[in-house]
């Protein structure tokens, strides 16, 4: 299987994306540049048009001009907020609290936007309980057959990939598990993460995106987008705690923390409350799937 390492001369990688490097695979780099190439384009796309306009908009209702209250309703720009706001929105959370994340089947599948930093409707009653999620299973499945990696449910379901000829692979990662040795090294790396971990605390750049929370109407922190893993891997070595970024907040929690406040007033007043949020533990009203109680976790590392 030919195999070919990142090249010196790129740009600097992920720890993860670095881990994986010798698992590489020369027939993906066709993939991998398309990828690559697309994600270039948003990039750039959201540099030179995207960015300037948000902040266009935002400085608009900071400064109190015309159609600041406009903007407001349309939930303010992300970015622009998280310029201002930059480390008021880390918060540090107990990794086994933060059990409860957005899951939109019980909402229809409406996603809100997520270039908006204040999100309007009833995403947050739709929840769903990492406890019993894909990541945590994955990553106890490997702590429990760490010595016989071929014993977990992952292998299986590569192996029976690769046995139908259709291998697992992924076009932003240039990995292509095409053997079961691949697909050992493919494990063995996540392995390797979680014991780092326990080992070393939380690292912050094993991954290209830092792990998102949204603010709930109630005050409660539920986990968006990315780092599912690394989050399971805290959940199961038993961190004390983690940083967590706010992405997002429900407008009503918005509303009854900023008052009749704007601009700079407005955003002083989040970055005080966001240090009052705690983790959602509790179901949702529109949780699409039936509530299975706690789980026993593991005595810590």
């Amino acid at each position: 299987m030919a195999r070919v390492s990142q090249p010196h001369s790129s740009p600097r990688l992920p720890a993860d994306e670095v881990a994986f490097s010798d698992l590489v695979d020369r027939r993906m780099e066709g993939a991998v540049r398309r990828a690559r190439w697309q994600a270039e384009l948003r990039d750039a796309f959201q540099r030179h048009i995207g960015a300037p306009l948000e902040e266009a908009l935002f400085r608009r209702w900071a400064d109190g001009k015309a159609g600041g209250g406009w903007i407001e309703r349309r939930g303010l720009p992300r970015r622009s907020v998280e310029t201002r706001l930059g480390s008021a929105l880390v918060v540090h959370v107990d990794p086994r609290e933060l059990i409860r994340d957005l899951n939109v089947k019980g909402v229809g599948g409406r996603r809100p936007f997520s270039s908006a930093f204040i999100w309007d409707g009833d995403w947050d009653q739709s929840r769903g309980d990492l406890r019993r999620g894909s990541r945590y299973r994955f990553i106890s499945d490997l702590d429990l057959h760490r010595a016989d990696l071929t014993q977990t449910e992952r292998f299986r379901q590569y192996r029976s990939r690769l046995q139908s000829g259709n291998p697992w692979s992924s076009h932003r990662q240039g990995l292509l598990l095409d053997s079961e040795e691949a697909i050992l090294a493919y494990l063995k790396t996540y392995l390797g993460f979680l014991d780092a971990m326990a080992r070393d605390g939380f690292d912050s750049e094993l991954g290209k995106d830092d792990l998102g929370v949204a603010v709930t109407r109630d005050g409660r922190l539920l986990k968006v987008n990315r780092g599912l893993h690394r989050l399971a891997m805290a959940q199961r070595v038993g961190l004390r705690s983690i940083p967590v970024v706010v992405r997002a907040v429900h407008r009503q929690w918005w509303q009854r923390v900023v008052k009749d406040a704007s601009g700079e007033a407005a955003l002083s007043r989040v970055a005080e409350a966001l240090t009052r949020c705690t983790p959602e533990t509790e179901p949702g009203e529109l949780d699409p799937g039936e509530e299975l109680g706690p789980i026993d976790w593991p005595a810590p590392r």
